[in-house]
């Protein structure tokens, strides 16, 4: 299905997401569009609503209100699992690894089981997405051993060994030095050159900028600005918000 799939147009389309929980409104209307190999990245305060619209557009949370399409198709309806079969993958802001496999086993259980791949196949993409995350001579030993950053590594392989065509990530640089941020970054400019589509959550903004060509900031539930990173960061409404009502 992911190969047979070649709608012109944006390759993901939200259009007046609404999300609630009890008499609290986390996203409010939130209308965003993505198109074939950007990187967009996400900002805002904490409680903005940015990790529930990652939820919502992957499936893991349903919405209240609004439609989404995927590829030129509508999955406001398909769970997690289905839209990771259409080619949506994410990863998740603490990293959860199967306890009691080794890393290998836990990306061919995502590739067989996320990604819907059988046989030598599901272990070619095991393969690959390990040796481009950096983690092949880890794969035997135990997930529930790796420190922070092949942990977060691991995220990472696991949603590649699905093949998807966008990847969403949440905070995945969060925790780590500066040295192992850079690291990351390398991963994913290598997954850029591949044309793999990246919306990705982050707080380390300086890291961030390094990969993403525009920039959104949430608050309140809203999308406040979107638009170029250098934009975005001098947009007085983000500065109040975000910022803290400074630059520096």
């Amino acid at each position: 299905m992911r190969g047979a799939l070649h709608t012109p147009g944006p390759l993901l389309a939200a259009q007046g997401l609404v999300k609630r929980f009890g008499a609290n409104t986390v996203l409010a209307g939130v209308d965003f569009t993505l198109q074939p190999g950007e990187a967009v990245g996400i900002v805002g305060p904490n409680g903005a609503g940015k990790t529930t619209l990652l939820a919502a557009l992957s499936g893991s949370l349903p919405v209240a209100e609004g439609r989404i399409h995927f590829q030129g198709q509508e999955v406001t309806r398909l769970d997690a699992a289905q839209r990771c079969r259409r080619g949506m993958a994410r990863s998740h802001q603490v990293p959860r690894p199967f306890s009691g496999m080794t890393v290998f086993e836990n990306v061919l259980t995502a590739a067989l089981h996320g990604g819907g791949f059988s046989g030598q196949e599901a272990s070619d993409r095991a393969a690959d997405a390990l040796a481009l995350c950096g983690m092949l001579p880890v794969a035997n030993r135990p997930a529930e051993s790796l420190g922070l950053l092949d942990r977060k590594r691991l995220e990472l392989t696991r949603a590649l060994a699905t093949a998807p065509r966008l990847l969403l990530l949440d905070e995945i640089g969060g925790g780590l030095t500066d040295g192992e941020a850079q690291a990351l970054v390398h991963t994913i400019q290598t997954l850029r050159g591949r044309g793999i589509t990246l919306v990705w959550i982050e707080h380390i903004v300086h890291v961030l900028v390094q990969v993403v060509e525009r920039l959104v900031c949430m608050d309140a539930g809203q999308i406040i600005a979107d638009g170029r990173p250098d934009a975005v960061l001098s947009n007085a409404t983000v500065v109040s918000a975000y910022l803290g009502g400074h630059t520096s």
